[in-house]
């Protein structure tokens, strides 16, 4: 039975500091860099194509202003949404606000009503900056990529992650978590 759902952003913002610091024309050091290489939640877009010394060669061509050389896609698109932060922090922190203040309790009943012996007593939603892979699910983690979330420039409060509203794209993908 679920007890709680907790929303977990530690790479998200780890990675603020990285953007915020690369924006200021700020060296970020390699072993800051491994860091965030190293968390552990990162091992969901590790795999053939792409590993820790992906994200190493990725955000260090960044901060180092370099281009990158990599034949990878996996790689290439990395570069890409971590570029794409740094051309608007501030589109980058309406991207994050909404993710700090969300809150998935008012869930918890109507998960347990689709699966009451789930298995787990707390569902853990991770969002990650990712390369392809809009979401995945492993077993009680909803991971997904952070660079889908787009606020609305006009809309304040509204966030969508495709066509969908933050709140009901983590509701259907939370249901699939618990329908497994």
């Amino acid at each position: 039975m679920i007890k709680s759902i907790k929303t977990n952003l530690d790479v998200v913002e780890a990675l603020l500091y990285y953007w915020q610091a690369t924006s200021e024309k700020e060296k970020v050091g390699e072993s800051y860099i491994l860091s965030i290489a190293d968390f552990p939640e990162m091992k969901y877009l590790y795999g053939e194509e792409f590993d820790k010394e992906s994200v190493r060669k990725v955000l260090s061509a960044i901060s180092n202003s370099e281009l990158l050389n990599s034949e990878s896609k996996k790689d290439r698109k990395y570069w890409n949404n971590n570029m794409w932060m740094l051309e608007d922090l501030e589109f980058t922190n309406m991207m994050v606000k909404p993710l700090k203040l969300l809150n998935l309790d008012n869930l918890i009943d109507k998960l347990n009503g689709i699966n009451g012996d789930f298995g787990y007593e707390q569902i853990e939603v991770i969002f990650i900056p990712g390369h392809i892979d809009e979401y995945i699910i492993d077993e009680n983690k909803l991971v997904i990529n952070f660079f889908r979330v787009m606020p609305d420039i006009y809309e304040e409060r509204k966030v969508t992650i495709g066509d969908k509203d933050l709140k009901d794209y983590v509701e259907e993908k939370l249901v699939e978590v618990v329908s497994k």
